[in-house]
Protein backbone atom coordinates (compact mmCIF):
# COMPACT_ATOMS: atom_id res chain seq x y z
CA UNK A 1 0.00 0.00 0.00
CA UNK A 2 2.84 2.39 0.76
CA UNK A 3 4.17 1.97 -2.81
CA UNK A 4 0.78 2.96 -4.26
CA UNK A 5 0.59 6.00 -1.98
CA UNK A 6 4.10 7.09 -3.02
CA UNK A 7 3.15 6.73 -6.67
CA UNK A 8 -0.04 8.76 -6.19
CA UNK A 9 1.98 11.52 -4.53
CA UNK A 10 4.49 11.48 -7.39
CA UNK A 11 1.97 11.39 -10.26
CA UNK A 12 -0.98 13.49 -9.01
CA UNK A 13 0.62 16.82 -10.05
CA UNK A 14 1.45 15.44 -13.51
CA UNK A 15 -2.15 14.32 -14.07
CA UNK A 16 -3.52 17.60 -12.62
CA UNK A 17 -1.37 19.57 -15.11
CA UNK A 18 -3.34 17.80 -17.86
CA UNK A 19 -6.63 19.06 -16.37
CA UNK A 20 -7.52 15.64 -14.96
CA UNK A 21 -7.72 14.04 -11.52
CA UNK A 22 -5.77 10.99 -10.42
CA UNK A 23 -8.36 9.09 -8.37
CA UNK A 24 -6.00 6.39 -7.23
CA UNK A 25 -3.54 3.68 -8.13
CA UNK A 26 -3.55 -0.10 -7.98
CA UNK A 27 -0.09 -1.62 -7.70
CA UNK A 28 0.19 -5.39 -7.83
CA UNK A 29 3.53 -7.17 -7.65
CA UNK A 30 3.66 -10.69 -9.07
CA UNK A 31 7.04 -12.41 -9.14
CA UNK A 32 9.49 -10.37 -11.21
CA UNK A 33 6.86 -8.10 -12.78
CA UNK A 34 4.11 -5.78 -11.63
CA UNK A 35 0.95 -4.06 -12.79
CA UNK A 36 0.51 -0.35 -12.22
CA UNK A 37 -3.06 0.79 -12.96
CA UNK A 38 -3.97 4.47 -12.70
CA UNK A 39 -7.61 5.59 -12.48
CA UNK A 40 -8.23 9.08 -13.83
CA UNK A 41 -11.27 11.31 -13.91
CA UNK A 42 -12.20 14.35 -15.96
CA UNK A 43 -14.25 16.85 -13.95
CA UNK A 44 -17.59 17.54 -15.62
CA UNK A 45 -17.19 15.09 -18.48
CA UNK A 46 -16.44 11.49 -19.37
CA UNK A 47 -12.85 10.29 -19.64
CA UNK A 48 -11.91 9.54 -23.24
CA UNK A 49 -9.25 7.30 -24.71
CA UNK A 50 -7.30 10.43 -25.68
CA UNK A 51 -7.14 11.37 -21.98
CA UNK A 52 -5.76 7.94 -21.12
CA UNK A 53 -3.18 8.17 -23.90
CA UNK A 54 -2.00 11.65 -22.81
CA UNK A 55 -1.71 10.57 -19.19
CA UNK A 56 0.13 7.40 -20.18
CA UNK A 57 2.72 9.37 -22.20
CA UNK A 58 3.33 11.99 -19.48
CA UNK A 59 3.36 9.51 -16.61
CA UNK A 60 5.70 7.12 -18.45
CA UNK A 61 8.25 9.91 -18.82
CA UNK A 62 8.09 10.73 -15.09
CA UNK A 63 8.30 7.06 -14.10
CA UNK A 64 11.34 6.58 -16.36
CA UNK A 65 13.15 9.46 -14.67
CA UNK A 66 12.07 8.86 -11.05
CA UNK A 67 12.14 5.03 -11.31
CA UNK A 68 9.92 4.27 -8.25
CA UNK A 69 9.35 0.65 -9.37
CA UNK A 70 12.45 -1.53 -9.42
CA UNK A 71 10.93 -4.49 -11.31
CA UNK A 72 9.48 -4.76 -14.79
CA UNK A 73 5.92 -3.41 -14.82
CA UNK A 74 2.95 -2.83 -17.10
CA UNK A 75 1.31 0.59 -16.99
CA UNK A 76 -2.44 0.87 -17.52
CA UNK A 77 -4.41 4.11 -17.44
CA UNK A 78 -8.16 3.72 -17.02
CA UNK A 79 -11.36 5.66 -16.53
CA UNK A 80 -13.17 4.81 -13.29
CA UNK A 81 -16.06 3.11 -15.11
CA UNK A 82 -19.58 2.71 -13.77
CA UNK A 83 -18.39 0.68 -10.77
CA UNK A 84 -16.00 3.47 -9.78
CA UNK A 85 -13.32 2.55 -7.24
CA UNK A 86 -13.18 4.79 -4.16
CA UNK A 87 -9.64 5.34 -2.92
CA UNK A 88 -10.08 8.10 -0.34
CA UNK A 89 -12.57 9.13 2.31
CA UNK A 90 -13.21 12.32 0.33
CA UNK A 91 -14.19 10.25 -2.71
CA UNK A 92 -16.58 8.18 -0.57
CA UNK A 93 -18.13 11.41 0.76
CA UNK A 94 -18.91 12.53 -2.82
CA UNK A 95 -21.19 9.49 -3.16
CA UNK A 96 -23.32 9.68 -0.01
CA UNK A 97 -26.70 8.12 -0.74
CA UNK A 98 -25.31 5.69 -3.31
CA UNK A 99 -24.71 1.94 -3.05
CA UNK A 100 -21.14 0.73 -2.54
CA UNK A 101 -19.24 -2.50 -1.87
CA UNK A 102 -16.49 -2.56 0.77
CA UNK A 103 -13.84 -5.22 1.35
CA UNK A 104 -12.17 -4.97 4.74
CA UNK A 105 -8.66 -5.88 5.85
CA UNK A 106 -9.95 -7.18 9.20
CA UNK A 107 -13.47 -8.51 9.75
CA UNK A 108 -16.08 -6.56 11.70
CA UNK A 109 -18.59 -8.82 13.44
CA UNK A 110 -17.32 -11.70 11.32
CA UNK A 111 -17.77 -9.93 7.98
CA UNK A 112 -15.06 -8.81 5.57
CA UNK A 113 -17.40 -7.78 2.73
CA UNK A 114 -20.30 -5.38 3.02
CA UNK A 115 -22.57 -3.82 0.43
CA UNK A 116 -25.01 -1.06 1.23
CA UNK A 117 -25.95 2.60 0.98
CA UNK A 118 -23.39 5.18 2.08
CA UNK A 119 -25.09 7.18 4.86
CA UNK A 120 -22.32 9.46 6.12
CA UNK A 121 -18.59 10.06 6.32
CA UNK A 122 -17.23 11.44 9.58
CA UNK A 123 -14.03 11.31 11.63
CA UNK A 124 -12.30 8.73 9.45
CA UNK A 125 -15.32 6.41 9.32
CA UNK A 126 -17.89 5.47 6.71
CA UNK A 127 -21.41 4.85 7.92
CA UNK A 128 -23.10 2.26 5.74
CA UNK A 129 -26.65 0.93 5.79
CA UNK A 130 -26.74 -2.78 5.01
CA UNK A 131 -30.12 -4.51 5.06
CA UNK A 132 -31.59 -1.92 7.46
CA UNK A 133 -28.60 -2.21 9.83
CA UNK A 134 -26.07 0.60 10.18
CA UNK A 135 -22.36 -0.19 10.19
CA UNK A 136 -19.45 2.12 11.01
CA UNK A 137 -16.36 1.21 9.05
CA UNK A 138 -13.01 2.78 9.94
CA UNK A 139 -11.65 3.81 6.54
CA UNK A 140 -8.20 2.66 7.66
CA UNK A 141 -9.65 -0.89 7.64
CA UNK A 142 -11.01 -0.63 4.08
CA UNK A 143 -8.99 -2.69 1.64
CA UNK A 144 -11.14 -1.89 -1.41
CA UNK A 145 -14.29 0.12 -2.08
CA UNK A 146 -16.35 0.43 -5.27
CA UNK A 147 -19.66 1.96 -6.20
CA UNK A 148 -22.42 -0.45 -7.15
CA UNK A 149 -23.99 1.00 -10.29
CA UNK A 150 -27.75 1.38 -10.52
CA UNK A 151 -28.09 -0.40 -13.85
CA UNK A 152 -31.80 0.36 -14.10
CA UNK A 153 -31.23 4.11 -13.65
CA UNK A 154 -28.47 3.95 -16.27
CA UNK A 155 -30.87 2.30 -18.71
CA UNK A 156 -28.75 -0.85 -18.88
CA UNK A 157 -31.39 -3.27 -17.59
CA UNK A 158 -33.42 -4.73 -20.43
CA UNK A 159 -37.15 -4.09 -20.33
CA UNK A 160 -39.61 -6.76 -19.39
CA UNK A 161 -39.41 -9.73 -21.68
CA UNK A 162 -42.10 -10.03 -24.31
CA UNK A 163 -44.60 -12.73 -23.46
CA UNK A 164 -44.02 -15.96 -25.31
CA UNK A 165 -46.34 -16.44 -28.26
CA UNK A 166 -49.39 -18.55 -27.51
CA UNK A 167 -49.76 -22.13 -28.66
CA UNK A 168 -50.34 -22.78 -32.34
CA UNK A 169 -53.94 -23.47 -33.22
CA UNK A 170 -55.37 -25.57 -35.98
CA UNK A 171 -58.21 -24.33 -38.05
CA UNK A 172 -60.97 -26.89 -37.90
CA UNK A 173 -61.00 -29.24 -40.83
CA UNK A 174 -57.73 -28.14 -42.51
CA UNK A 175 -55.16 -30.25 -40.69
CA UNK A 176 -52.60 -27.48 -41.25
CA UNK A 177 -50.90 -25.54 -38.52
CA UNK A 178 -51.51 -21.86 -38.47
CA UNK A 179 -49.77 -19.27 -36.31
CA UNK A 180 -51.45 -16.25 -34.84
Amino acid sequence: MAKAEDIVELLSPVVADLGLELLGVEFRQSGHSALLRLYIDAPGRAVGIEDCERVSREVSAVLDVEDPISSHYTLEVSSPGIDRPLFTLEQVARHIGEQARFSLNLPIEGRRRLQGRIIAVDAGEVELEVEETRWKLPFSNVERARLVPDLEALGLVPGKAEPAPGPRRRRPGTGRKQTR
